[in-house]
């Protein structure tokens, strides 16, 4: 007997956001943008989630309270994720997110332990020694990310040589 379960993607969104987020245009079945440049086998991967995480006492959290003050806008900076960072110094910093099935396995978001077993199997050459987290809703701050961060992320990948970026969403 088969069981399905419906998910629903909108669940911890405002009412208020759930039309601009429906609106978005979905293209199934799309080519990937860009392919990589190497056999998957020898590719270096590194992690894109979306889901706030940021290294407690480490890095600042992503800046809710503006947020709360203006809910239109949505912290666009980034944070740097090691490889081999432990579930006890990861914190969670989004308010479209629970975060509480994070907060107990962060590879339900930025599943490391799965990209570090396809490397041990041969499935990709290396994983990243550096994985990146970002705060998924921008609104208005939308633009930052394009110029500025998602700028300074693509310079710190092509320096790390990484080949292939998985954005691994909240």
């Amino acid at each position: 007997m088969s069981t399905s379960f419906r998910i629903d993607p909108y669940k911890f969104l405002p009412r208020s956001m759930i039309p601009e987020f429906r609106a978005f245009p979905h293209q199934p079945g799309a080519p990937p943008p860009v392919r990589p440049g190497k056999p998957l086998g020898q590719a270096r991967v590194a992690l894109l989630t979306s889901a706030g995480l940021y290294l407690k006492g480490r890095q600042e959290p992503f800046d809710l309270e503006r947020e709360r003050n203006q809910p239109t806008w949505g912290d666009p900076s980034y944070r740097i994720i090691p490889q081999h960072v432990k579930q006890e110094d990861l914190g969670v910093a989004h308010l479209h997110i629970n975060p509480d099935d994070i907060l107990s396995d962060f590879n339900i978001t930025l599943p490391i332990e799965v990209l570090e077993e396809f490397a041990r199997q041969g499935v990709i050459g290396a994983v990243a020694q550096r994985h990146y987290s970002f705060m998924g809703y921008q609104g208005v701050s939308v633009d930052a990310w394009r110029e500025r961060y998602g700028v300074e992320l693509a310079k710190q990948l092509r320096e790390d040589r990484i080949d292939l970026l998985i954005l691994a969403p909240s």
